[in-house]
């Protein structure tokens, strides 16, 4: 960690964390963005419903499996410099998307964005943690993008509604071309350069990708496991198939002599910690957006712009409450904070289990989207600003990626599990004869509630792992 006494304010700071947040706005939106857009896309591309959901889960694997070979690659290489790299892979992958003209020619760079954006996204954080001192100053700057984070699912679904309603499909991923070019240019302006010139040179990209294809795997087994059924073999080899790979990729980091994630970091309770909730959070939230966009559209009849509309509440919630979670956090420490939010968002979700197949927006929407979004701002911030608290500047690249990866697979792997409950669930009413509308209706409550599971277990977590003595004062916390 610098010191205090060695460090130099960047006098472009604020104007650098400008640019970075824009580029890391498009990042978390591609997450989200195509939720609402997704009848469209399929129609469109001919796309199996199996088939559908990777072009919102390929794209979170690839981006979480990544994220650590991203973080280093940065600190090795530069931050900057792969920043900048990682921003062109993401536009030119965006062009490829629109221009697709059948599903693997949209999966296919959907993959490619993934791992782009795990380029893009630890050098945003490692760049921002060695320019603001830490304390109140850089508790800002996360703060901003925390909101971003917390935010962007919401904004997400919001601009996926209004660009397929008006434009179409294709220009939620043509959008990021003129954005991500001006960004590219102003990035070299403001941002400097920065790397930690005493780490090993070796990448480690055998760990990243033995990670990346583990998760890949286990994930397309829950995605065919309702189809070909749970205890068929072609399911449970899959899944052995992952674990063995996970098992690989343990292997590889223990004997590696630079692995991508050194064992020690986790001696540091505050960044295990966060991670362990930051993955919890992640596979908690992300399906929820997927969930609640598909019960907008395929129960209560919203056109897809009325979707996207109809997560403004929970977007400005999440801004707002983003701004004051991040006074609080410097005032009263991450734990108390947190918990807060984690409760709240528990209560969000139990009044989302109770959506009826007859509802309408302010009676079983509206309250659970405030909860909710209340507690997703009093939630990603403190996670945020634990997981980089007292990080030297050499490690800041692998605990950006860290923090990265646990929520961008806890989301890829909540959505799947949600997505897999809520399928199975509609599919042996309706073939008993229950109507689709409340069929559909009755598999997402079920995936609402094991939603709620994973906030719940987040809620005890940070009660049993987080200790409020080490987080009161997360400026004052021992480097790694």
């Amino acid at each position: 960690m610098t010191t205090d006494a060695a460090f130099t304010p960047d006098p472009k700071r604020w104007q650098a964390l400008a640019v970075l947040s824009v580029a890391y706005l498009m990042v978390i939106l591609d997450v989200s963005v195509v939720n609402v857009a997704l009848p469209s896309i399929q129609n469109a591309l001919n796309f199996s419903t199996e088939g559908l959901q990777w072009v919102v889960t390929g794209y979170a694997l690839t981006f979480g499996g990544f994220l650590l070979l991203g973080g280093r690659v940065g600190d090795i290489l530069g931050r900057r410099k792969m920043f900048m790299v990682g921003l062109a892979l993401f536009v030119a992958c965006s062009l490829l998307c629109g221009l697709a003209w059948n599903s693997t020619v949209l999966v296919v760079p959907r993959l490619l964005q993934g791992a782009a954006s795990a380029i893009l996204s630890p050098s945003v954080f490692s760049i921002v943690s060695v320019t603001f001192r830490e304390g109140s100053e850089r508790n800002k700057a996360l703060g901003v993008l925390g909101a971003i984070a917390g935010s962007g699912a919401a904004i997400g679904v919001i601009l996926g509604g209004v660009l397929t309603e008006y434009v179409g499909w294709e220009w939620i991923f043509f959008l990021n071309v003129p954005i991500g070019i001006l960004a590219f240019a102003l990035v070299p302006m403001v941002v400097r350069e920065s790397r930690a010139s005493q780490l090993s040179r070796d990448f480690d990209a055998q760990g990243a990708t033995a990670i990346t294809a583990s998760l890949l795997l286990f994930v397309y087994a829950l995605t065919r496991a309702p189809e070909v059924g749970w205890g068929a073999g072609q399911t449970i080899g899959m899944i052995l198939g992952s674990v063995a790979l996970l098992g690989l990729f343990v292997a590889i980091e223990i004997r590696s002599k630079s692995p991508l994630v050194p064992m020690r970091v986790f001696k540091r309770r505050t960044l295990t910690g966060a991670n362990v909730l930051g993955l919890i959070l992640g596979t908690s939230i992300f399906g929820m957006f997927f969930l609640l966009s598909l019960y907008m559209q395929q129960v209560l009849g919203f056109s897809a712009l009325k979707t996207g509309v109809g997560y403004l509440g929970i977007a400005l919630t999440i801004i707002v409450t983003a701004g004051i979670s991040q006074a609080l956090v410097t005032k009263l420490g991450v734990k108390p904070v947190l918990m807060t939010g984690l409760a709240l968002l528990s209560v969000g979700l139990i009044y989302f289990t109770q959506i009826s197949p007859d509802g309408s927006y302010f009676v079983d929407l509206f309250p659970g989207f405030i909860l909710t979004g209340i507690g997703m701002g009093f939630s990603f911030i403190p996670i945020s600003i634990a997981a980089l608290s007292g990080v030297e500047d050499k490690q800041a690249g692998l605990a950006s990626g860290l923090i990265n990866m646990s929520q961008q697979i806890g989301g890829a792997l909540g959505l799947a599990i949600l997505i897999t409950v809520a399928t199975s669930r509609a599919n042996g009413l309706i073939g008993a004869g229950t109507p689709p509308p409340v069929a559909f209706t009755d598999g997402f409550s079920l995936a609402f509630w094991v939603s709620l599971g994973f906030a719940v277990t987040g809620f005890v977590a940070a009660g049993l792992v987080l200790k409020g003595k080490d987080l009161k004062a997360v400026s004052a916390a021992a480097p790694i």
